[in-house]
């Protein structure tokens, strides 16, 4: 009678977990970012001196959000990440590599069933693999850095099945954002969400990274896709290169208990995106079309992955982005950028006018090239869009990929099946 999380849960904590339940469970990876990362660090050696961690092969931190660093503060801070690590022999992954949670999971530190923490709001975008994986505070990471263990409540689970089959030119940043639209910003709140049906099933990794990421906009604890034979071949493949053994897959129980069940017609629905400013605030693409747009970003932990490069360069080839906007492409991992370059994707997207950036989180927040003015608009495809949070009186429309590149042509909102 278990839903995934209680079955992840009591593994991890030698007990029979139920919703409700406060346990202690044990935790496979922490992740730190150069942004939380130095806070953690700092309240580590207050607490605990020298004091090795736990197991340092399983600390990891990952330089995203200000990749290379971009002043002097962001580098003292990266500075004080790296030496942590040397020092007690942990793992680094710097600015070279990409986003945090993506970069673990190419890197063979995620797998179904794992307990995973991370400085990151979005770490739940992991349960892509069938991995309970949270953001937490600073403190939580302390105690986790040195016993290897946190305190959890075990979440309530919604079921959420998706069956048909997607329309031309709708996408699984469509689904998602339909989907965040119906249950709004706090429908889910501190709930686990096990997504099922003929359409997830079907859905790439890249595909169910998208739908994953966006879960916290619903302020969810933690959700789970259960990864196909193929995907879990790759997971494997990643693991054995770090000389882990294989992993097995988890399923709930066919009479677990959930807390709600909700289903979805993948043929209902359209192009859409969210508009200012809300991830809630959805509404069909059409209905928008013509506002002008001065800028579009194609990437972030949502949508940086190569098939989102691919749909991009698909629609853009042989065309132009339009004189009034401009069109910032930065890809999730080193990994999309050099399948960007071996495939003529990089080459295609350039062409057409498009600004490349370094493997990061890039526009997700302030701070980075690309931050827009008072009073200009940017359709994203990354996953929040609240007031202020990429310029101070600035709009942002979160979309998909190909609506994002069907925008930068005709430089304002435009409905992708156009170009399709």
């Amino acid at each position: 009678m278990s839903t995934i999380v209680e079955k992840i849960l009591s593994r991890a904590s030698g007990t029979e977990a139920r919703a409700g339940d406060r346990v202690w469970a044990s935790v496979d990876v922490v992740a730190m970012r150069d942004f939380g990362g130095p806070n953690a660090i700092a309240e580590y050696g207050k607490n605990f001196g020298d004091k090795p961690p736990f197991d340092p092969k399983k600390i990891v931190f990952t330089f995203d959000l200000y990749a290379p660093a971009r002043n002097e503060r962001v580098a003292k801070n990266q500075k004080i990440c790296r030496e942590f690590a040397k020092k007690h022999g942990c793992v680094l992954f710097d600015v070279q590599w990409g986003i945090g949670q993506h970069t673990l999971l190419e890197n063979g530190f995620v797998g179904p069933g794992d307990v995973i923490i991370g400085t990151d709001s979005h770490m739940n975008l992991l349960g892509a693999v069938g991995a309970f994986a949270v953001g937490v505070g600073t403190t939580d990471i302390v105690a986790a850095m040195a016993e290897g263990k946190l305190w959890f409540r075990v979440p309530e689970t919604i079921k959420i099945v998706v069956d048909g089959a997607m329309k031309r030119g709708v996408y699984p940043k469509d689904l998602i954002l339909s989907v965040v639209g119906d249950l709004g910003t706090s429908g889910a709140l501190y709930k686990s969400i096990e997504f099922d049906g003929t359409l997830i099933r079907k859905l790439s990794l890249d595909g169910r990274i998208t739908i994953m990421s966006m879960i916290t906009e619903m302020s969810a604890k933690t959700g789970f896709i259960i990864p196909d034979a193929k995907l879990l071949n790759y997971i494997n493949s990643r693991r054995r290169e770090r000389g882990l053994a294989d992993t097995k897959l988890i399923y709930p129980d066919p009479d677990a208990e959930y807390f709600d069940v909700l289903y979805m017609n993948a043929g209902e629905v359209e192009p859409v995106l969210a508009c200012p400013h809300s991830p809630a605030n959805v509404k069909i693409v059409s209905d928008v079309e013509g506002v002008e747009v001065d800028q579009v970003f194609i990437g972030s932990c949502t949508n940086g992955r190569f098939e989102d490069m691919l749909v991009a360069a698909e629609i853009l080839h042989g065309r132009k982005v339009a004189d009034n906007t401009r069109l910032i492409i930065v890809p999730a991992t080193v990994n999309v950028l050099k399948k960007m370059l071996e495939t003529g994707v990089y080459d295609t997207l350039v062409r057409a006018g498009a600004i490349i950036g370094s493997p990061s989180c890039a526009l997700c927040t302030t701070g980075h090239p690309g931050i827009l003015a008072e009073g200009e608009v940017m359709v994203s495809t990354s996953n929040r869009n609240f007031p202020g949070k990429l310029g101070k009186g600035a709009e942002v429309y979160l979309a998909s990929p190909a609506t994002a590149a069907a925008t930068a042509i005709e430089g304002k909102i435009t409905d992708p099946r156009k170009y399709l």
